[in-house]
């Protein structure tokens, strides 16, 4: 499964999911941002990419939807419900990640 972590600069919470669960064997992992400013910009050609896109806040998701094409039945669109309050591969975000991401990367 090809899976797309999203948060708004791609600094800190996407980027530690990308980080966490990157080596997992299982999937392939990306991340990107949603912002101009975003170390990795979110485009067309990764939305494709990816089975499953996970974004921190549900403002992401709003956006992803408003600029960019995205079907449904072809790509599962999630909010993890993160607050851009945690720095880059902060413990709490870690365990926070790894809570809400058990079923996927079990």
């Amino acid at each position: 499964m090809k899976i797309l972590f999203v948060c708004s600069r791609n600094k800190w919470r996407s980027r530690t999911a990308e980080t966490i669960f990157k080596n997992n064997g299982f999937h392939e992992i990306k991340s990107a941002g949603t912002e101009n400013s975003a170390r990795i910009r979110v485009t067309q050609k990764l939305i494709n990419w990816a089975d499953t896109i996970f974004v921190m806040e549900s403002k992401h998701k709003k956006r992803m939807l408003d600029k960019f094409e995205i079907d449904p039945s072809e790509t599962n669109l999630e909010v993890l419900d993160i607050p851009d309050e945690y720095p880059y591969m902060d413990e709490e975000l870690v365990e926070i990640l790894e809570i809400k991401l058990k079923d996927v990367f079990e």
